[in-house]
């Protein structure tokens, strides 16, 4: 059975980019709404809750119903998925002063907890919020904090769950990839037997199967997604596959071209 990774997308902009560091750990990882959490696939070996746009106190703020999840596989909580997890324990999520904005240093964290294996003295990470963490939920604790947010990341004492404030995802959280190895293969148990090119076998594989000598008509609008659509659709089925160029009038100019 092939492990994977769940994102639960609530709007971030670097939603996609978590998905991509998952993937460069060798780990397949699917990118979905935040409430549609497949909750009976036994291949979802963990996890992770994006940053959003939007405070946890907005009326159309995203929520998830955590129970799904927690307490049954490993989660990680990113910035907005951070104050979640708090917010939705009892714990209190405030506006901050001023929005925080840019690079900070790891002054504490616990170097014990497996989130932070291979961490070095004062971290750097990357911090972008206007609401701030001002109190954690109870049988939880604190495990790294900066010199102006206190729960710069936490964990349960009773469930696999973490969340941190600030974005390892993005370059400059210089140990933002150890984190998410971390978590992904050390807390996950992630086996690392996933690539691209694998992915690619089995789909084209599963469309062969599934599609047999069907003809195909595809709207082909010269995006990533469809045109990555085309390619396996041509490689399973070969000149079945009829592509039509849709001008949806959102391209670049001379694009259609």
């Amino acid at each position: 059975m092939q492990q994977k990774i769940i994102i639960l997308d609530f709007g971030s902009q670097t939603t996609q980019l978590i998905g991509r560091r998952v993937r460069e750990l060798d780990t397949f990882c699917e990118i979905m709404p935040y409430n549609k959490f497949p909750k009976d696939d036994p291949s979802v070996i963990g996890v992770i809750l994006s940053g959003s746009p939007y405070s946890v106190h907005d009326k159309e703020a995203f929520k998830v119903d955590l129970s799904q999840f927690v307490g049954r596989i490993p989660v990680l909580g990113i910035c907005y998925g951070a104050q979640f997890i708090s917010y939705a324990n009892g714990g209190k999520v405030e506006a901050a002063d001023s929005r925080e904005y840019g690079r900070a240093n790891l002054e504490h964290f616990d170097a014990e907890n497996p989130l932070f294996n291979g961490f070095v003295e004062n971290s750097q990470v990357w911090m972008s919020h206007g609401d701030t963490i001002t109190a954690i939920p109870e049988d939880y604790k604190c495990i790294a904090s900066t010199a102006n947010v206190k729960f710069a990341a936490y964990a349960s004492t009773k469930q696999p769950v973490w969340a941190v404030q600030f974005h390892p995802e993005v370059f400059h959280s210089l140990q933002g990839t150890q984190l998410l190895k971390n978590f992904v293969v050390d807390i996950c148990g992630s086996r690392q037997d996933w690539s691209a090119d694998s992915f690619v076998e089995t789909t084209v594989a599963e469309l062969k199967a599934q599609l047999g000598d069907d003809k195909v008509i595809l709207g082909l609008s010269g995006g990533v997604d469809s045109s990555v659509a085309a390619v396996l659709l041509n490689k399973a089925i070969g000149s079945n596959l009829t592509c039509i160029f849709v001008d949806h009038g959102m391209l670049r100019k001379n694009e259609f071209r």
